[in-house]
């Protein structure tokens, strides 16, 4: 064989290896573009089921154990 077809053969192999490259990655945009379509409202609805759990967590009083623990502290280092 001779330089000429070395070459040739090596930039077929290369264009080969890059072409198969784009390929895969195309495909795994493709595949993460569905899985995000196809999850987008199970985690929508995961989100909204977490933001009505927090406000309405959020929206009670504290207990009165609470409030005497944070005078205690409060008291305390003002008296230092």
């Amino acid at each position: 064989m001779d330089i000429t077809a070395l070459l040739i053969e090596a930039a077929w192999l290369m264009a080969t290896g890059m072409v198969v490259v784009f390929v895969f990655l195309l495909i795994l945009i493709g595949a993460l573009r569905l899985m995000s379509y196809i999850f987008a409202d199970t985690e929508q609805a995961q989100a909204n089921q977490q933001a009505s759990a927090t406000t309405t967590h959020h929206s009670k009083r504290p207990s009165k154990a609470h409030i005497a623990a944070i005078a205690a502290a409060v008291h305390q280092y003002k008296k230092q």
